[in-house]
């Protein structure tokens, strides 16, 4: 069990190391793979956001190239180009002509403002304030506009050069010559939706100043920040008028700003895009958090690879203890079958000599002359003295037999007028034996005749024990009263063999017979050694020990 033991430790010490090692791989691999899928999804992005900014900024250069020879006082400048214009299906928000005039030239664009039914034709300040007396500059005036609806009318009539993000812009395209984008504005109104303006000059042919701006107008939600609910990143734009400031559009589209703090996550990636001869700086976020996510799938392939492990060590442990059990099952039959047979033997062996024993008495008792009905009478009360001491080994187990049991009324002749003391002494089965059919000689050739009148017996057995260790000595003394050698009927033939020889022998000792004045004296010493006969005890409580595993 120890082995199985380490070894299931092992196996379960084997398992928990590749749980861990599985799960840090997973762990590795999952943030790899998390931020390979945000890299690649922010790449599409940025894009698909550079694509459509290059769309724009082409319809603007497109726009101011179909300008020939524009007469800038005009209020429908963008008729020509309407068709243009929406062919590229594009989400401006407004599309607008703004013409550079010189001072002289205000009146006749206020005329043509009004003709063209404006509500406001005035010449007038970006916020609707009146123009100086003097204007000594040429001013950028907002002339014709589409779409034009209620909340656009309004507009045209604008000088836009001192407009604090469009003016800056307007300067700009026209020193550079090419489209310049805004900062991003409100567009339409001080709190409209944030949006940049990209303007694009014209020039007449064979100038050097451009006559006036095409501009168009763009939400920058669906223009820089659109993205699908389910991408694995939010965008923002970086504010290009205060580096820590971002613009981020929510669900509705809609765009505010928030300003970025010391305990903000910090951006998973940052791109930047070219629109209108300005970089936009994108920055995103991804999400979900990659490392979290990365150590919940860890521990859940490192609690799977435990519970694998778990499973194959009680497998393996059911397996093993299975044919652990089953070998030292078949090592217990194997020993029982070895004992079984030892036991036969030895069972075979004692038969044997019981037979031998009884063939003797048979053989002894039945001689040629002898009395038929007196050797009848012999022969069944010898033969009935070794059943009973055969009976008494059997319920122990051939232990042994405790002395004062032979002295039962079954197996001795007037057992009940038989004294017996001594103490209590278990002898082997060798030895009871010997002592039954002892015990049943001197009991049968007892006188009857002259017992004693009452109660009191008139035969003694006795015994004790003298000596010390290991060197004790059985003394045992049979004594009849009142006999005399001319009463008491003879000993046979086999009883003297018996009780001269056999029993001695068989128990190592000597035995001396005598005739007192008034008794008949039997007595027997031998060695306690080989009366109760240990080795032979050990021997016979080894065969029937039930049989147990080896450890």
């Amino acid at each position: 069990m120890l082995r199985l033991g380490v070894i299931i430790g092992l196996i379960a010490l084997l398992g928990t190391a590749l749980s861990g090692l599985a799960a840090y791989r997973v762990h590795d691999q999952e943030l790899v793979l998390d931020r390979i899928a945000l890299a690649r999804a922010i790449d599409v992005h940025a894009s698909l956001v550079q694509d459509r900014l290059t769309e724009r900024e082409l319809l603007a250069r497109v726009a101011s190239g179909l300008f020939r020879a524009p007469s800038v006082i005009k209020a429908n400048m963008l008729e020509p180009l309407r068709s243009s214009i929406y062919a590229f299906k594009t989400d401006f928000v407004v599309a607008s002509w703004i013409a550079r005039l010189r001072p002289d030239e205000l009146p006749v664009a206020q005329a043509e403002l009004r003709q063209a039914g404006f509500p406001n034709p005035t010449i007038r300040n970006y916020d609707d304030t009146p123009l100086g007396p003097n204007v000594d500059r040429p001013l950028d005036v907002l002339m014709d506009l589409e779409p034009r609806n209620a909340e656009t009318s309004r507009l045209p009539g604008m000088a836009l050069d001192r407009q604090p993000i469009v003016g800056p812009m307007l300067a700009r395209a026209m020193a550079e010559g090419k489209p310049v984008a805004s900062d991003p504005t409100p567009l339409l109104r001080p709190n409209g939706p944030v949006g940049i303006v990209l303007a694009a000059p014209v020039v007449p042919q064979g100038a050097t100043a451009p006559a006036g701006f095409v501009t168009f107008s763009y939400e920058i939600g669906p223009l820089l920040l659109t993205n699908d609910d389910l991408s694995l990143f939010s965008v923002a734009l970086k504010d290009p008028r205060n580096a820590s400031d971002e613009l981020v559009a929510n669900d509705q589209g809609a765009v505010t700003g928030r300003t970025r703090g010391p305990d903000d996550p910090a951006p998973s990636s940052t791109r930047t895009v070219a629109f209108g001869n300005h970089d936009w700086s994108l920055v995103y976020y991804a999400k979900s958090n990659s490392v979290r996510r990365a150590q919940q799938t860890a521990v859940i392939v490192g609690v799977i690879g435990l519970a694998l492990t778990g499973i194959i060590c009680g497998l393996f442990g059911y397996v093993a203890y299975n044919n652990l059990r089953l070998s030292r099952e078949i090592q217990v039959r194997i020993g029982f079958e070895r004992r079984l047979t030892a036991v036969i033997d030895e069972l075979n062996h004692r038969v044997k000599n019981i037979l031998a024993v009884i063939q003797s008495i048979v053989t002894r008792t039945l001689r040629h002359g002898s009395d038929i009905d007196v050797a009848r009478e012999l022969l069944i009360g010898r033969i009935h003295a070794m059943s009973n001491v055969v009976t008494l080994l059997s319920e122990s187990q051939w232990q042994g037999v405790q002395l004062r049991g032979l002295f039962e009324a079954r197996a001795i002749p007037h057992a009940e007028r038989i004294a017996v003391s001594g103490p209590d002494i278990t002898v082997s089965a060798r030895a009871a034996q010997s002592l039954s059919l002892l015990f049943f000689e001197l009991a049968s050739h007892s006188d009857e005749g002259l017992s004693l009148v009452g109660k009191h017996p008139h035969i003694t057995a006795k015994w004790e024990v003298t000596g010390e260790e290991p060197n004790t000595v059985f003394n045992f003394r049979w004594e009849e009263c009142n006999t005399s050698e001319a009463t008491r009927r003879p000993d046979s033939e086999f009883g003297l063999i018996l009780l001269d020889r056999v029993a001695p022998e068989a128990l190592g000792g000597t035995s001396k017979r005598l005739f007192t004045e008034a008794s008949y004296v039997y007595e027997l010493t031998a060695p306690m050694e080989t009366v109760v006969d240990m080795t032979e005890r050990d021997r016979t409580e080894q065969f029937s020990a039930p049989v147990r595993p080896p450890k």
